[in-house]
């Protein structure tokens, strides 16, 4: 998955100004990011993750931690191209935060009578009381520019703010903090709380909950949150007939990570008539769960309103352009040996991975190519291989149409092959890529034209 062949700095500069191509999982391979929180506004997903950096020049905070300054928004219609919108917000612009500490932790955007309001917890400095706070920061538009105001919201101690609008325009205000969920109902003005926060200290517990995102469908209020039940965190939810509770506890939605990482942060969200789930893994830093990279997969709903568990995808929910290059190490299947996936460069985890097809038949399967009118004239393939090896495409199952062979002569270094594309059919189908015959082969990424 060579996600650029320009030095890296160029690159993420590129990629602000004309926006992140990403249809699969992780969704943003330039840069680590945590937390995501998934809005629609004005017809597009905006999601608003924290930022994991690596410990920087002079850090005097906790060793190998989560360090975060600031916040970025991306935005999407299509689950595919993705634009990062830059900066909208770091602990620098914060009045009231500790310009030492980098705590810019999960944060929240919600939009109401045409201002977009922006929730986010920081550490303060000691003349400000200290501590988790939880601020606002107002805008004109989802991606800015925010203002952040003078203080954070009185009453409020904590982390992980959520906020849910109700039918009725009424908002309430969700966060976490001494190892409880609380939740408050927010004054018209959006950054001010009405009376005394409440606990849901009466949910099952063993260990910590955290990140409340709340949510309303059909009459039924979902309190969804990260909680320790054994030794990572999993996601979990309770429902009920008011925002403020009480919550009946109904399961989890998401599993402990295959991968070890400790958290996962998440949103839900509807957009166009298909719910989405939002979290994050380690995808782009294996060893050290601190940095972290954010996630969407497809969520569904029971007819009696419980949420069926999702299962975590390296495909993620975007279709993919057949002349795009088809980063097939992000797959939908594999055969049950034979295929494994590995960074491109070790050092540099920004340039993506690649597949290796080790035995004889072995293959890969990524859904939801779109190939458009059809009639494609030729496959690239951008491979390396010690011996001569073959690559066989086909579509819709392992046994489907043959539509190209791509022959891949020995080379130690990484080089774009072709074949000739035959019968390509119109429209979305799901591509197989096989190694037909001859030696091991290294593929990072397929291309029609």
């Amino acid at each position: 998955m060579n996600s650029s062949r320009i030095p890296w700095k160029a690159a993420t500069a590129l990629l602000l100004a004309v926006g992140a191509a990403q249809a699969t999982n992780p969704l943003i391979t330039d840069q680590f990011t945590a937390d995501p929180t998934a809005r629609v506004f004005e017809g597009r997903v905006y999601v608003y993750p924290s930022h994991d950096i690596p410990e920087p020049p002079g850090y005097k905070g906790r060793p190998k931690w989560f360090v975060m300054e600031d916040y970025h928004v991306f935005s999407t219609d299509n689950f595919t191209d993705w634009k990062d919108h830059g900066v909208i917000l770091s602990r620098n612009d914060v009045p009231w935060a500790d310009k030492n500490a980098y705590a810019m932790w999960a944060p929240d955007a919600v939009v109401k009578d045409g201002k977009y309001y922006f929730y986010f917890p920081a550490m303060a400095a000691k003349e400000n009381g200290g501590g988790f706070r939880i601020g606002v920061a107002i805008a004109d538009h989802p991606y800015g520019p925010f203002k952040p105001l003078e203080a954070p919201i009185e009453g409020v101690r904590g982390i992980d703010p959520g906020v849910l609008i109700d039918k009725d325009g009424s908002a309430y205000l969700y966060w976490s903090g001494m190892d409880k969920l609380w939740a408050a109902k927010l004054k018209p003005n959006m950054t001010e709380i009405e009376g005394e926060p409440k606990t849901f200290d009466y949910l099952p517990k063993k260990g910590l909950q955290e990140g409340p995102f709340a949510f309303e469908r059909d009459g039924t209020y979902y309190l969804t949150y990260p909680h320790v039940a054994n030794k990572i965190e999993r996601l979990e939810y309770a429902t009920s007939k008011s925002p403020l509770g009480p919550f009946e506890w109904k399961g989890v939605i998401l599993d402990e990570s295959a991968t070890g990482c400790w958290t996962v942060h998440h949103s839900l969200v509807d957009y166009q008539g298909q719910w989405y789930l939002f979290y994050h893994d380690r995808d782009l830093s294996p060893s050290f769960d601190k940095h972290r990279s954010i996630r969407a997969d497809k969520l569904f709903f029971e007819p009696d309103g419980t949420i069926r568990k999702v299962i975590p995808t390296l495909r993620g929910v975007g279709v993919v352009k057949a002349n795009n290059e088809i980063q097939i190490d992000r797959y939908s299947a594999t055969s049950p040996e034979g295929v494994a996936v590995a960074f491109l460069d070790e050092t540099n985890p920004y340039a993506g991975w690649k597949t290796t097809f080790s035995t004889p038949q072995s293959w890969v399967r990524f859904n939801e190519v779109d190939f458009g009118n059809g009639r494609q004239r030729s496959i690239e393939i951008r491979a390396k291989a010690a011996g001569k090896s073959a690559l066989e495409i086909r579509l819709d199952a392992p046994e489907g149409p043959v539509v190209g062979r791509v022959k891949v002569s020995g080379a130690s270094e990484w080089k774009s092959v072709t074949g000739r594309a035959k019968r390509v059919p119109p429209g979305v189908h799901d591509l197989y890529v096989t190694r037909s015959d001859g030696e091991p082969v290294d593929v990072d990424w397929v291309h029609f034209r």
